[in-house]
């Protein structure tokens, strides 16, 4: 059954000001329709800027363990009605149902960690040095907060981002992917049932280009939270350049999982199984490489792929599904170009490279965990991220040579190795050049009160997670109180 969703502008559900719409559809069975949503464009996003630009002035004097309160209240909402996002999320984006509910529980993590932060927004206090005086630095929120989320998580990213910029007392202006829509509206109506006071929590449906430049280029947001493409996050950065906004952005991965001689290689493999083709390798640390020492290569080849060609494809709903289907049509001919890319470029196809047929699988958009050996490092699948169940297997002969491997792309999100030497773990977390490292755990796993991020072309140096998102959400503001009676001059004739 189709429903029909709508934008939330100050607290009031509204289509888009042209009445022009879109559909969500099912991957998994793209003849179901889920919903039509309303088809923005740049007006509707001048009305959504105004209505949080109205109220931050009331949300910045709320005190902060009162917005934590409601960020409580929209945990315990997410806890109720856990199982039914969870569904409508695999409806939606197509990952099995055991993944759409871990995705609803670091949500459900995240609000609850946000609502203790309402308690633990800490400043700083320092000795002044002159007599009489108190000095002192605190956290203040920063205005209208523009959040542009990608369609894999569609619940737990939009909240990474929404809640600390909310709990930090600014509003924020949402916008997100246009195949997941269904999921964060469910989400921003379940916001606001928690108490939010309209206009705190925006959503403005549409087109990156609509909608997403209209957000980014708008002189009233104040600070833009992106998780996308390492291209379209360049653009973003040019086109906040004008209005000096502060930009957040999680961008593109070609994570790799090193295996050297000495590991278990039975957990090894269950990491790569999981790290390559959960959520049908359609995350940004997803395990896109495997850096195989040549001493184990052979035998963990025969293991890999006899343990992938058993995964069972199919509809994300049905519990004995393992791989689910690519999001839509245009995700699976990337899929199939890189396929042909691994196979012009000499690398040896092993294990699947075709589109998934069959019952249960002609309707959507489904395709073969792939893997490829004999990979070189120079090879475009071993440097480009492709975003589906594609892995490239490469070769070395020694952890050096592994590291420098994995450190040889634009990238560095998430990174793993398996190893029984703590000797060797620790020369890997120095050198690799990575947001994360794993020992002994795949490329994704990562934990709601930890830092999430990456170096080089994946970031910009911010972080999501923990404690170390609000550092972005909040401005600091130095004080001093001066209660000498005096004039005292700093920094000028002290000494």
């Amino acid at each position: 059954m189709s429903t029909k969703y709508q934008n939330l502008i100050n607290g009031k559900w509204v289509d888009a000001q042209s009445g022009e719409t879109f559909e969500t559809r099912n991957p998994a069975n793209w003849s179901e329709v889920i919903g039509t949503l309303p088809k923005s464009a740049a007006a509707d996003v001048e009305v959504a800027v105004k209505a949080a630009r109205a109220a931050y002035e009331k949300w910045r004097l709320v005190p902060a363990p009162a917005r934590g309160d409601i960020m409580r209240k929209i945990g315990d909402l997410l806890v109720q009605r856990k199982e039914e996002l969870a569904r409508l999320m695999t409806r939606e984006m197509g990952k099995v149902l055991a993944e759409t509910r871990g995705d609803v529980q670091e949500g459900i993590d995240t609000a609850y960690y946000a609502a203790t932060e309402g308690r633990r927004l800490f400043g700083h206090t320092v000795p002044s040095e002159l007599p009489n005086k108190f000095a002192m630095a605190i956290r203040v929120p920063i205005g209208v907060a523009g959040i542009i989320t990608p369609w894999n998580f569609p619940l737990a990213i939009p909240t990474w981002k929404m809640f600390p910029a909310i709990l930090s007392g600014n509003t924020v202006v949402f916008k997100p992917a246009s195949d997941t829509p269904a999921t964060a509206t469910a989400l921003v109506q379940l916001m606001h049932e928690a108490g939010l006071p309209d206009g705190v929590v925006n959503i403005v449906h549409g087109g990156g280009g609509a909608v997403g430049n209209a957000i980014t280029r708008h002189p009233d947001v104040d600070l833009i939270s992106f998780t996308g493409s390492t291209e379209i996050g360049k653009q973003i950065t040019k086109d906040s350049a004008d209005t000096l906004k502060r930009v957040s952005l999680e961008l593109g991965g070609k994570n790799a999982q090193i295996v050297m001689d000495d590991a278990d290689l039975d957990l090894a493999l269950d990491g790569i199984l999981w790290g390559a083709f959960g959520t049908t390798g359609q995350r940004c640390t997803a395990t896109s490489r495997l850096i195989l020492h040549e001493k184990i290569y052979d035998r963990f080849m025969d293991m890999l792929v006899t343990r992938t060609k058993k995964l069972r494809l199919g509809d994300g709903l049905k519990p004995e599904t393992e791989v689910g289907p690519l999001v839509n049509e245009g995700q699976r001919k990337t899929v199939q170009s890189y396929v042909e890319i691994g196979q012009n470029e000499g690398a040896k196809l092993v294990a699947g490279g075709h589109a998934a047929k069959g019952p249960g699988l002609d309707g959507g958009w489904f395709h073969e965990p792939t893997i490829f050996s004999e990979v070189t490092p120079n090879m475009r699948i071993a440097k480009e991220e492709i975003f589906g169940p594609v892995l490239s297997v490469l070769r070395v002969t020694s952890l050096e040579e592994g590291i420098n491997v994995l450190n040889d792309t634009i990238y560095g999100l998430s990174s793993s190795v398996y190893t029984r030497d703590v000797n060797k773990a620790f020369v890997a977390v120095r050198d690799i050049k990575a947001g994360i490292t794993y020992i002994n755990v795949p490329t994704i796993g990562a934990e709601a009160h930890m830092p999430f991020g990456g170096v080089k072309q994946t970031g910009n140096g911010h972080r999501e997670g923990g404690w170390t998102v609000y550092d972005f959400y909040t401005e600091w503001k130095a004080v001093y109180f001066d209660y000498s009676g005096k004039l005292q001059r700093a920094q000028i004739d002290n000494y």
